[in-house]
């Protein structure tokens, strides 16, 4: 057995309270918050020992040394999702939008003819505060990351006046309107 990637190589901490099943090619885990199952690339062998989780590539070609980091990334997200959990929240941002939760659907309004009924999906918490804040909460760090990628599609900031769906902390980069660049040049081109 050779282990090739500098990330792969990193033996996973599992926590105290954290069941790990290892099966043929799948693997299960199980915490406080919830259960997780993944299948592993035939090329991998997975070993548990004294709270210590080691994925092992079996070979040594190319396609291996790629899938060893992810891999060993998949399984390490798995084991913090069950006993922490992850989360992204977006913010609102112009006159009018707002947004709400309607039993296990997301209400948003964001300037269009209509709302937007967005289904919330299994394994999918979605907390809005204040009609503009919006948490994304789940155990799958996958699925709580295209789902917040869903919500900031419907209505991408737009860099001349912010407005739209977008992640806190993103920097939007502003542009400056046709009327501002006018201005700044005294009314003649360049």
């Amino acid at each position: 057995m050779v282990t090739l990637s500098k990330i792969g190589k990193i033996p996973i901490e599992v926590p105290q309270g954290i069941k790990v099943t290892l099966k043929d090619r799948e693997i299960e885990i199980e915490g406080p918050k919830g259960k997780l199952s993944r299948e592993i690339p035939s090329a991998f062998k997975m070993s548990l020992n004294q709270g210590k989780l080691s994925i092992l590539s079996l070979d040594k070609s190319r396609e291996t040394k790629a899938l060893h980091g992810l891999t060993r990334a998949l399984v390490a997200n798995m084991v913090k999702g069950v006993s922490q959990g992850f989360s992204k929240d977006l913010i609102i941002q112009g006159v009018g939008y707002k947004a709400e939760v309607k039993g296990k659907n997301l209400v948003i309004s964001i300037g269009y003819a209509h709302q937007i009924n967005y289904i919330i999906p299994n394994g999918i918490d979605i907390v809005v505060e204040k009609g503009t804040k919006i948490t994304v909460k789940g155990i799958d760090k996958e699925l709580v990351g295209r789902v917040a990628s869903q919500l900031r599609s419907f209505r991408i900031p737009d860099p001349y006046k912010e407005k739209g769906i977008k992640y806190i902390g993103e920097y939007i980069q502003r542009k400056v309107g046709k009327a501002a660049a006018t201005v700044q040049t005294g009314g003649k081109g360049p």
